[in-house]
């Protein structure tokens, strides 16, 4: 069930950038690109759904987008107020949670 979600977030990820041809290193190389965004946006955020169309998932999206340019600094400058409103989200939700 994991490999197929991968795969399709793979799928997706590779639409958006516009990627059409078949190459499996570079498939390789995406998804460790896509570990990775995943492993740093949870590390900022907190949980995640990376595979509905959810605001985390755009993020992460982006984050290979910018990776693949070899500018993820950059990335987290550009989207760091996305980033801190999620944040943000989470906290409210956990504190709505301990009131109920």
């Amino acid at each position: 069930m994991a490999d197929e979600k991968e795969k399709t977030l793979l799928d997706d990820v590779k639409n958006y950038l516009d990627i059409t041809w078949d190459d499996p290193a570079g498939d390789q190389k995406i998804m460790g690109m896509i570990r990775r965004g995943m492993a740093a946006l949870k590390g900022k955020i907190g949980e995640c759904d990376f595979y509905e169309e959810t605001q985390e998932r755009a993020l992460l999206f982006d984050y290979v987008m910018y990776a693949r340019a070899g500018e993820i600094p950059q990335f987290w400058e550009n989207y760091k107020p996305d980033i801190i409103s999620l944040q943000i989200a989470r906290r409210v939700d956990a504190y709505a949670g301990n009131q109920e």
